[in-house]
Order: C-alpha cells, then sequence, then structure tokens
C-alpha cells in the first residue's frame, strides 16, 4: 500500500493550529508560525490557508493582522500560508449549525464589517466562510468576490434557491460539508442534499478523518460529486500530529481523549480535528479505495486550482 506519509505537495484550504501551535491564539509569535510552517513541510504539506475563526470583530481583525505581518516578515512563513481563511463570523447561529464557533460573536454578514476584517490582512485573505442566509441580498457574497476573495457557504442551512442565487453571485465553495449542520434535519430536504444537488457549480470541502462524516457516508458523497469537484481539508488545530491532552482554539478550551476526537467543552461538538493531511489521503485510500491520482486530484490537485481562481474540472465522460 501506498505510504501517504512519504508524499509531498498536499495543499490545505482549512488549518486552524499544528503541531501544537493555535493560528488563533492571542499571544501568537513568529517564531511559533515558523516552527508550524517547517513541520507542515516536513510532513510533505506544501501550503495552506491559516484559518481565524470566530469571535468578537476587533480580535478577528487583529488575529489576521498578525498573520499577514509574520508573512512579510518570513519567507518561510509566506512560502507555506498561501492566505488566510476567515470562518465566521457571518454564520448561522442556530445550535447545531453555529458548531463550536462562539454564538454571541456571530452577526450578520456587512460590507463593513467585512472590510474591517479584509483591511487587516491588506490583501492576506483569500477565502471567507459564510452563511448566505445571513447575507442580505447576496451583498458581501458580491463584494468579497469582486475583490478576488473566495466565498465558501458553510454553517449554515441555505434554501436551495438562495444557495443557487449566491453562486450567481459569487459563491464557489462549500466548507466542511457535512459538518457544521444539525444532528437531525429533514431526510430529503438538507442543506448536504442541497450542496450535492450543485456539486456541477461548486468546490465540495470535506474532513476525511473518520469522525466527522463517516467513512460510508463520505463516500457517497465522493461518487455523488465525483473527485474532481471534491477538496479534502483538515480542519486540524494544535493537537494535530500530537496526542490527547487540553489545547486551545482562540478563546475555546478544547479537550482531545484517547480516541483523538477535539471537543469544545461538554457541548460535545466537534471543533476542528487532530488528523493531517497525510493521515487523510492514507485514509481515503484504506477506507473509500480511491486510487492514488483520485488523492493526489482532491487533496493538491483541485484546491491549488481554487487557489488559482480556475474553473471547475469537467465531469469525464
Amino acid at each position: 500500500m501506498t505510504d501517504y506519509t512519504k508524499h509531498t505537495g498536499y495543499m490545505d484550504l482549512q488549518i486552524n493550529g499544528y503541531a501544537g501551535v493555535d493560528f488563533n491564539a492571542p499571544q501568537l509569535s513568529l517564531d511559533e508560525v515558523e516552527r508550524v510552517c517547517a513541520r507542515l513541510e516536513a510532513d510533505g504539506v506544501e501550503g495552506v490557508l491559516a484559518t481565524v475563526i470566530t469571535d468578537a470583530l476587533p480580535r478577528m481583525a487583529e488575529r489576521i493582522a498578525r498573520l499577514a505581518n509574520f508573512c512579510e516578515q518570513s519567507e518561510q512563513v509566506r512560502r507555506v500560508v498561501r492566505g488566510v481563511h476567515v470562518e465566521g463570523p457571518f454564520l448561522n447561529e442556530t445550535i447545531g449549525y453555529v458548531g463550536a464557533h462562539p454564538a454571541e460573536h456571530v452577526r450578520p454578514a456587512s460590507v463593513d464589517d467585512v472590510d474591517r476584517l479584509i483591511d487587516a490582512g491588506g490583501g492576506v485573505v483569500s477565502l471567507m466562510t459564510l452563511a448566505p442566509e445571513r447575507d442580505s441580498a447576496l451583498r458581501v457574497t458580491r463584494h468579497l468576490a469582486e475583490q478576488g476573495i473566495l466565498v465558501s457557504a458553510g454553517h449554515c442551512d441555505t434554501p436551495l434557491d438562495l444557495l443557487t442565487d449566491s453562486i450567481e453571485a459569487g459563491l464557489s465553495l462549500f466548507t466542511h460539508l457535512g459538518n457544521g449542520c444539525a444532528a437531525q434535519v429533514d431526510r430529503h430536504d438538507n442543506i448536504i442534499q442541497r450542496a450535492l444537488s450543485l456539486s456541477d457549480r461548486l468546490w465540495l470541502c470535506f474532513i476525511a478523518d473518520g469522525i466527522h462524516v463517516p467513512w460510508f457516508a463520505l463516500g457517497n458523497y465522493v461518487r455523488c460529486a465525483g473527485p474532481e469537484r471534491c477538496i479534502i481539508v483538515s480542519d486540524a488545530i494544535a493537537a494535530a500530529g500530537l496526542g490527547p491532552g487540553r489545547y486551545s482554539l482562540g478563546e475555546l478550551g478544547i479537550d482531545v481523549g484517547p480516541d483523538r476526537v477535539a471537543r469544545y467543552g461538554d457541548t460535545g461538538y466537534l471543533a476542528g480535528s487532530c488528523t493531517t493531511l497525510p493521515d487523510a489521503a492514507s485514509n481515503l485510500a484504506e477506507h473509500l479505495h480511491l486510487t492514488e491520482a483520485q488523492i493526489h486530484q482532491m487533496t493538491h490537485a483541485n484546491p491549488l486550482a481554487v487557489l488559482r481562481h480556475e474553473t471547475l474540472h469537467a465531469r469525464p465522460n
């Protein structure tokens, strides 16, 4: 069997932290980020989008600015951190859909608030996850797309017609499909089915750790959309590459047990993952029996195409 831990070129569009370092930590240092970048490269990860999650807007802006400064100061950081993925705060605040994001900081999308976050990064913000139903008249989606910033739906319960309109306005991805939604949904008309029905127009991102989405379900989703439209992300937190313990994700305390599941306090909510992208690639081979070419497409070619703003690959005949 192929040893995917020896492969290189992985591209991760959603990583909150790694190897003991939290990108959302208030006192994050350049040394820590350089250490993470060195570890990522050693693990075969070529590039990432460092993810900043929901918090008070000034704190989010501060964290984005800090990451932007590190990219300016360090060639190594600039080489690995290809941009920032802002996940929130413009999410669906309903229990289940909001996940581990602190609901007190979730808010409707506004151009002024978005500009505050974008301006803090001075061009480093590459991707933003929002709930389309929290974006009145899709103004923010259009505003971001016009500036060349990728827009992804996530932590949402968007009706099909609005999701379709969002694509017309510039939406191009769906963040960790199968997660960031209620545990119990309508058996037919739910956000997973809606997103899958639009897989010819959306890149669909998944966490391949067997925890966020059961293997049989992930296999169904990949077969439905096709590997040419799927992207594997780690959604890793500081626990990635380490063992059980207590970790941080911004202001949140995250507990990782022997089962390597990251949970937020006593809520039971999943809070990112402990997996690495090489481990996810191995999982795709072992549990979904995907080919080496398909795994390369989902962990390298497709995320790279997204960062280059390339159009979706055509479905093979």
